[in-house]
């Protein structure tokens, strides 16, 4: 689809949240370990993999009813597992650009949030030292692919659990659950997901469920760019970061985002001058921790420490965590979503 010609193009930066998110993309830092995804140095992280696609795997997203029932808790090693602590490092494939979930401090240098507060969680579990990971930062479009090709053991980066993911990865139960919604200037006449979006540039990241659900009803929204999924794409409404959206809002590129709801509250956070349109999101989606697909062993392992994790009702690292990332901008939550496990 294309964009018409009587755009604006380039503006100025609503509010200050684009130099506060300039801030926490770029800042650098010494004290974490984080190599780039596309600077791989050489040979596999060793991610493991199971020997091919699981014939339980495949079943299950053919025959796909209930995406976020996953394998039953278990303490046992196995060989993703085993190679995970021969090497003395969890490798997590995670963003460093959403404020709140992972994110660099701009003033410490240090990646924070809920989803590295979960990282830690799991490298304590298998290593006994929270610390022992490698954090390599992988675009939304790429969060797949960073385990295909083993450069990473799991990611953890506001994933959605899905029936089309499950044919490509492996998925533990849900650690949190969110839904898509509208991020837009606080004046714009945009009132939610729905016909104010006619006519309007809508920003989404490539590969995400944001995407999915404008291509399956964009009320007249314009949101495909010229050329999409090519190399001649000017990634300006379908974006390989969900950051980039932001920053595309910020200079006046586009007109609105749409995103999980929360991932565009910790967005609002960062700029006063955007906020959440409509009263609720319009999907009810569960992040999850992504393996290689048919990664049964680590899967299983993480389900357990997710156990361990929601324990203690208030008192739960869980909640230990929500209320000091997210309660601010995503209030009223009492409770981790609870776990469903697969029968077959």
């Amino acid at each position: 689809m294309s964009r018409p010609k009587d755009r604006p193009g380039r503006g100025g930066l609503r509010g200050w949240g684009g130099v506060t998110g300039m801030a926490v993309a770029c800042a650098v830092t010494a004290a974490v370990t984080l190599l780039p995804l596309a600077h791989h140095d050489g040979g596999s992280a060793g991610a493991g993999t199971s020997g091919g696609v699981v014939t339980a795997d495949r079943t299950r997203a053919e025959a796909c009813t209930e995406p976020e029932a996953s394998l039953p808790a278990s303490g046992a090693d196995g060989p993703n597992i085993d190679r995970i602590k021969e090497r003395g490092k969890l490798i997590a494939g995670v963003d460093q650009n959403s404020f709140r979930w992972g994110y660099r401090n701009p003033e410490s240098g240090d990646l924070e949030g809920f989803d590295i507060d979960l990282v830690r969680a799991i490298a304590d579990d298998l290593l006994g030292d929270p610390d022992a990971v490698i954090f390599r930062a992988i675009p939304t479009n790429q969060r797949i692919a960073a385990l295909e090709n083993d450069r990473v053991d799991v990611v953890v980066r506001t994933m959605t659990i899905n029936c089309k993911r499950l044919e490509q990865v492996s998925f533990s139960t849900a650690y949190f659950q969110a839904g898509q919604q509208v991020l837009a200037p606080k004046e714009s006449p945009i009132t939610g997901y729905d016909s104010s979006l006619k006519g309007k540039r809508v920003c989404s990241a490539e590969g995400s469920t944001a995407y999915e659900a404008l291509e399956e009803k964009s009320f007249g929204a314009l949101y495909k760019d010229d050329f999409d999924g090519t190399e001649r794409d000017p990634d300006r409404l379908t974006v390989p970061n969900q950051l980039d959206c932001l920053v595309r809002l910020q200079l006046g590129e586009v007109d609105a985002v749409v995103t999980d709801n929360a991932l565009a509250a910790g967005q609002a956070a960062q700029d006063p001058a955007v906020e959440l349109k409509g009263k609720a999101p319009f999907t009810t989606e569960y992040y999850g921790v992504a393996a290689k697909k048919g990664s049964d062993d680590l899967v299983a392992r993480v389900n357990k420490v997710l156990v361990d994790y929601r324990a203690g009702g208030k008192d739960s690292a869980w909640m230990r965590s929500y209320e000091k990332w997210l309660a601010t901008g995503l209030p009223g939550i009492t409770a981790p979503p609870a776990p469903k496990y697969r029968t077959d």
